[in-house]
């Protein structure tokens, strides 16, 4: 038996077609919105809570540098001389008095909760 395969030039035409019609840029920033909106309460209900302060300067900003490409972007302006205090709270800094204070990452594991709720999202908007 013998089986020939052609190859065709536009393999995926088809297919990417499909996902230029999918990608209705208003709903991507809807969704992006969404989990901006999201991520931010759960980044405020996470941050270690002693003044409230780094808790409440969680906010997003979502980018759009080139056509079809979107980033969104969690931000904390809370600085103590020039100093992100969300970072020092995650990751552990240093004292004055050469001590140590251990770091409690409460920001990656609420980043990959996000990460996955996006993926569902989007899985579900592509889905014919």
């Amino acid at each position: 038996m013998i089986a020939k395969l052609k190859h065709k030039k536009n393999l995926f035409e088809k297919t990417q077609k499909y996902l230029k019609k999918c990608m209705d840029h208003r709903k991507i920033l809807k969704t992006l919105d969404d989990i901006g909106e999201l991520g931010v309460d759960l980044l405020y209900d996470e941050t270690p809570f002693d003044t409230g302060v780094t808790a409440e300067s969680w906010d997003y900003e979502i980018e759009n540098p080139k056509k079809g490409e979107y980033k969104l972007f969690f931000v904390n302006d809370n600085e103590v001389d020039g100093v992100n205090v969300a970072i020092l709270l995650a990751y552990g800094h240093g004292t004055r008095n050469g001590g140590y204070v251990i770091g409690d990452d409460f920001i990656t594991p609420v980043l990959d909760e996000l990460a996955d709720e996006l993926s569902e999202v989007m899985a579900k908007e592509v889905k014919p």
